[in-house]
């Protein structure tokens, strides 16, 4: 019986599968020996569980994947790869996974200096015109890319060619992001002194003092807009307010707090900023679908 042979896609997305698999033997997120790349394997749906998103890009290679940022549902499968362009706080939830088939992802940490650095080599990169999207995207993965991501995965199994080789293969993978159709969001967040990179600034320092009292009239002097433009360009990027992020992060660090620490509700409340217990508890409540007490102990339950 004849059989079709593989395209060059299909026979790079199959060697990039049984690397995975390698790599990431049984479920959960394995580090690798270089120190930027990781990978993930999940056998079955998972729940919707929150994250802070530090910049990276996740490629998918098999199953399928939801992230929510604000109201805005992203999703994205093999041969896709989704990019934060900034630090978000997002939920993510595996949604095709099963033993036979299961879902296997990579995520590469990005190093503003070294988008920075590629920004010379890019060239002119195009701005769209009408409405950025925010600082999370999901884009198709072109066959240069692939191979560049392929031939970075082969490092892992060579540790002393790993150190010379693994940072120009990753030179290679951001420079072919830069130039697809949303490189100019990570161009922007590079430059220096732009906008989006003030932005950028102020989303860094809300992270560094979340648990804190934040005066927007403060953070806006701090990053050299006004108020309004930082409240504007704040949402442009990441689908909420100054005030709804910083919630978003004291929320995800209190549950943080209650499953791995065991902390009280109103402890972990006061830990992340919450001087009343009872706002703690309604805004808890509105974010996760349930009271701390009742969250916690159905999470435990199904854990």
């Amino acid at each position: 019986m004849s059989t079709v042979p593989m395209t060059q896609t299909e026979a790079l997305r199959a060697e990039l599968s049984a690397m995975i698999a390698r790599a990431a033997p049984v479920d959960g997120t394995h580090q690798t020996v270089i120190s930027s790349l990781s990978v993930s394997r999940c056998t079955g749906p998972s729940l919707p569980m929150p994250a802070l998103y530090q910049p990276c890009l996740c490629l998918m290679v098999q199953g399928r994947k939801q992230v929510w940022l604000g109201e805005e549902t992203y999703v994205y499968g093999p041969l896709n790869y989704l990019v934060a362009s900034v630090t978000l706080p997002v939920s993510g939830q595996v949604i095709d996974a099963s033993p036979e088939h299961p879902y296997l992802s990579l995520k590469l940490d990005i190093d503003p200096a070294t988008i920075a650095s590629l920004i010379d080599t890019c060239g002119p990169i195009s701005v769209p015109s009408g409405k950025d999207p925010h600082g999370l995207f999901v884009d198709d993965i072109s066959e240069p890319l692939l191979d560049a991501v392929v031939r970075l995965m082969r490092l892992i199994d060579s540790p002393r060619d790993a150190h010379v080789l693994a940072p120009l293969a990753i030179r290679e993978i951001f420079y072919r992001v830069l130039r697809g159709a949303y490189g100019y969001l990570l161009r922007n967040v590079a430059i220096a002194d732009s906008q989006t990179h003030r932005i950028s600034r102020a989303i860094e320092w809300i992270n560094r003092h979340f648990d804190e009292p934040l005066s927007i009239d403060a953070l806006a002097q701090r990053v050299n807009l006004s108020p309004s433009s930082l409240h504007h360009r704040f949402k442009a990027l990441t689908a909420m307010s100054p005030l709804q992020y910083q919630k978003q992060l004291r929320l995800q660090e209190a549950r943080r707090l209650m499953i791995n620490d065991g902390l009280e509700a109103a402890a972990a409340g006061y830990r992340v900023g919450y001087e009343s217990p009872s706002q703690f508890s309604r805004e808890y409540a509105r974010q996760f679908g349930a009271p701390p007490a009742r969250d916690i102990a159905r999470w435990r339950n199904i854990a």
